[in-house]
């Protein structure tokens, strides 16, 4: 009997893969095991049940660092989630990893994120009792969110990868380390872009050593970065060069100070703790208000927990409709 195309796939990648790398077919599964699919490995799935979920589509209408930048070509969180995805696909195939995996990963680490970016991530960390990070609530959307409660069921290589994009973990696979250097690497480039875009910053303004180490444009300065990760890292270890590690925490630095912590770039995200926390109170003490599937969440998880979810869940301009609704008066119509 022939092979089908996804066996043909698990025996290429055992030539296409080294030894560090993890191979399809050695995965540890799934949450609910599930029959394998005749035609993709059980990442092209994960890639597929990621990308067709709902919270993935949200991603483009939620910020990145600018809030409701007024212009086309700023950064949303999808357009960095799709940045980080290729940022690990050429460098895993350039480290003979798993490709598909280190997409599935990309893919998926920031289905967590709250509107308003990091400072709606801060709002709900302060008001849900149990604190929020977002890397911790991307796992919750694919395990028990998506698909009305069901989840994805995603295997575990890719929820691990997701769930320690942001710190990393012991058993991390080299895919899942992979995916949190290209993070790094892709958000400090873009937001400098975007800060360059925006008139924050001009080009002069970054320090001369991390010009002349990596270049001025976006292209030059990742592909500088990269290079010298695929170059360094060896003998089953993800690392920069100490001279590359040296100029990248030089750009790190130089990005909180200049750019996260401005208050040109920061100026509206006083308003987003009002926001958050007024969106959360009202359907804590409405829960009836609440969507059905979020009720049923409720009574799973408890209330607070399922607005937290429906909160996070929220677009910028869905939070922005969602608080106006509530709190603003509508006008009066006289006929």
């Amino acid at each position: 009997m022939p092979k089908c195309p996804r066996e043909i796939r698990e025996d290429a990648e055992k030539s296409l893969i080294c030894s560090y790398g993890v191979l399809s077919a050695n995965s540890r599964g799934r949450l609910v095991p599930e029959e394998e699919c005749p035609m993709r490995s059980c990442f092209q799935r994960d890639i597929d049940r990621i990308t067709h979920s709902k919270s993935f589509r949200r991603l483009k209408h939620k910020t990145q660092v600018f809030l409701q930048p007024e212009g086309d070509h700023y950064r949303t969180r999808l357009t960095h989630t799709l940045e980080v995805t290729r940022l690990a696909r050429t460098a895993a195939r350039a480290l003979m990893l798993n490709e598909d995996l280190a997409e599935a990963i990309a893919l998926g680490h920031d289905l967590g994120h709250t509107p308003f970016g990091h400072a709606g991530e801060r709002a709900l960390r302060e008001i849900h009792p149990s604190g929020f990070k977002h890397y911790e609530q991307s796992l919750r959307v694919v395990d028990l969110i998506e698909k009305d409660g069901e989840g994805l069921n995603l295997c575990y290589e890719t929820r691990m990868g997701i769930l320690n994009h942001t710190h990393g973990a012991p058993d991390d696979s080299l895919e899942a380390t992979l995916v949190r250097f290209s993070d790094r690497i892709a958000y400090i480039n873009h937001d400098l872009d975007d800060a360059l875009r925006a008139g924050i910053l001009s080009i002069e303004d970054v320090p001369l050593k991390i010009r002349e180490a990596l270049g001025n444009s976006n292209s030059q300065r990742i592909n500088a970065i990269i290079s010298d990760l695929i170059a360094s890292s060896t003998e089953g270890k993800i690392a920069m060069s100490p001279d590359m590690a040296e100029i990248y925490e030089l750009f790190h630095n130089f990005m909180y100070e200049s750019v996260y912590y401005n208050p040109v770039a920061k100026s509206e995200e006083s308003k987003v703790q009002g926001i958050i926390g007024g969106i959360y109170e009202y359907y804590v003490s409405h829960s009836d208000k609440l969507p059905d599937d979020y009720k049923r969440i409720a009574d799973r998880d408890g209330l607070e927990r399922s607005v937290c979810d429906y909160v996070a869940g929220m677009t910028d301009k869905y939070a922005l409709e969602t608080y106006s609704s509530i709190f603003i008066p509508m006008a009066w119509s006289v006929k």
